[in-house]
């Protein structure tokens, strides 16, 4: 069993044509067909979380140059433009669904653009893609008191077990942050691994519940998309990014530490 370092793909929706809101981090139909043949050309062999989780807990065999390819809130395109492509190459991936954007029953209005619905999500899980959770309503996980953040997880999972028959044990946080708070709370939850953002490949010793991933974006041309795929640049690709993260980081953690004050003159 090797520490060996894996990228894992992280993209969110596959559109011709996003809103507003979706746009920066969706990629267009081509492009993501593009980028699977890349991949395909240079001898990586998509797996889902669940496998690459299995090789570092209990030494699961993994094919040579292994890769994740990894979907987050559950976007229509997915099943409309992601699958074919996933299927004429036969490659796995992972879907982390937000059970309140999708369509049907437990829809709470919440999603960005057209999402899945269920029907689509079982079509999804039938043709090889694992399907792991991602919260109910999409919040940042952290900012939840102890109930709400379980009431969360627990839903998500309940309902993504009601409606696929199979209880989900991959995890994705919404936002890509999580505390250790929240990862003690997914563990318990019952999941097995999840998945961070971070902009950096998975190893081993970032532990499963803090798995990095790199981030495909609308801007994502072929070279940089290849760099990505064999983990080179990464530091000068996500700077900027790196730099946005950490100085949120700084405002979210001011901002809980005014509240806390307040409560406490309260």
């Amino acid at each position: 069993m090797s520490d060996a370092a894996v990228p894992v793909l992280m993209y969110h929706s596959v559109a011709p044509a996003p809103n507003d809101a979706t746009r920066a981090l969706s990629v267009a139909p081509e492009a993501f067909a593009e980028q699977m043949a890349l991949l395909g050309d240079r001898g990586f062999t998509p797996v889902t979380t669940a496998r690459l989780a299995g090789h570092w807990r209990d030494g699961l065999p993994l094919p040579p140059r292994p890769v994740l390819i990894t979907f987050d809130d559950g976007y229509e395109g997915v099943h409309r433009y992601a699958l074919p492509v996933l299927a004429e190459h036969g490659f796995a991936a992972t879907l982390f669904v937000s059970t309140g954007w999708l369509r049907g029953p437990h829809d709470t209005g919440g999603g960005l653009d057209t999402m899945l619905d269920w029907d689509q999500v079982r079509e999804l899980a039938a043709a090889g893609v694992e399907i792991g959770g991602h919260s109910h309503t999409h919040p940042e996980l952290d900012r939840l008191t102890d109930d709400a953040l379980r009431h969360e997880l627990a839903l998500c999972t309940e309902i993504v077990a009601g409606e696929l028959g199979s209880r989900p044990v991959s995890f994705a946080y919404p936002y890509g942050y999580s505390s250790r708070r929240v990862r003690r709370a997914v563990r318990a939850a019952g999941y097995g691994q999840a998945l961070a953002v971070g902009n950096g490949l998975a190893r081993r010793r970032q532990g499963p519940y803090a798995l990095r991933r790199v981030t495909v974006r609308r801007t994502t041309g072929a070279e940089e998309f290849a760099r990505l795929a064999e983990g080179r640049a990464l530091a000068r690709t996500f700077a900027g990014d790196r730099a946005l993260t950490k100085g949120y980081a700084v405002v979210r953690r001011a901002r809980q530490l005014r509240r806390k004050a307040v409560r406490t003159r309260v």
